[in-house]
């Protein structure tokens, strides 16, 4: 890889969850929140519905206040205004239901761009079914931005229950190509937010010849491993998820038209419909973007 300094990717200031309300969302609803909670962020909740309920729909949905009241970070009754005046999170919530949910989703960020988007996914099926079935590649095409997947009843790092973070262990996959800098920054950058003081990020080389040597940042908020597999690279990585008990992937990927147009049919995807936890997506486009590289 090049001996250049990599460039410094902004921290996350807004964070986007578009969810249908299905069982499946709750989960990644409490990484979205928790995140939010973490970077003091704009968290904006999109209903993804085609049942057209408007926002009837959104008693369906886990409330913001009683998940904060739940993990006893509010007082019981808090008003709507506590989110914000204690706890700096700017909530939005916009129901779009009856629409094609891809094309609102196209729409809502083509006017507000976000710096993560957090996804629940069902099943073993990679990308949520609500995007499957429609136009995703529009979707990829406009939508470069860093994405969180979190598997239906895959093992996550934030407790649905009192919002108690477990983030210990970190995989990432890394090769020459594509340049995995920018997923070690943000693995760097989730030890310390996220972490209890000493995560385990191991950098996972899948291949022969021996792993590329890459410059792994020193800190005491975290502490290197690096492991060499031979075998067919999806297994693999999926193999020392579970083997390593890992709570995160963060995995660069190669697309120049948005996340999910990177996804389809390359590495990552596979190794998300086999993941026994969160996937953290990195697109290269992202990068350039935000970096101006």
């Amino acid at each position: 890889m090049s001996p250049s300094e990599p460039p410094e990717i902004p921290l996350v200031s807004s964070i986007f969850h578009p969810s249908d309300f299905s069982s499946a969302g709750k989960n990644a609803f409490a990484h979205a929140l928790a995140i939010a909670l973490i970077r003091q962020t704009a968290f904006t909740i999109l209903n993804v519905s085609r049942d057209g309920e408007g926002d009837e729909g959104w008693t369906r949905f886990p409330a913001v206040r009683a998940t904060l009241e739940r993990w006893s970070l509010l007082e019981p009754g808090s008003p709507r205004s506590a989110v914000f005046d204690e706890l700096n999170i700017r909530v939005k919530k916009v129901s779009l239901g009856g629409r094609d949910p891809v094309a609102a989703t196209l729409d809502y960020l083509d006017r507000n761009p976000t710096d993560l988007i957090v996804l629940a996914t069902e099943g073993r099926e990679g990308i949520p079914r609500w995007l499957d079935r429609s136009v995703g590649e529009s979707l990829a095409r406009r939508s470069e931005t860093s994405t969180l997947f979190v598997p239906e009843g895959a093992k996550g790092f934030v407790s649905m229950e009192d919002g108690h973070l477990s983030l210990s262990r970190v995989l990432l996959p890394v090769d020459r190509a594509p340049d995995p800098r920018a997923a070690i920054q943000f693995a760097t950058r989730a030890a310390r937010a996220l972490g209890n003081g000493d995560v385990e990020i191991t950098a996972l080389h899948v291949g022969s010849g021996g792993a590329p040597a890459f410059e792994l940042p020193e800190d005491p908020a975290w502490h290197w491993r690096v492991e060499t597999r031979t075998g067919e690279v999806v297994d693999e990585i999926a193999a020392a998820a579970a083997d390593g008990k890992a709570d995160l992937i963060i995995m660069t990927t190669e697309g120049h038209r948005g996340v999910l147009d990177a996804l389809r049919g390359s590495t990552t995807e596979r190794v998300l419909r086999q993941s026994p936890c969160p996937l953290l997506a990195v697109p290269i486009a992202w990068v350039d973007r935000v970096t101006g590289a």
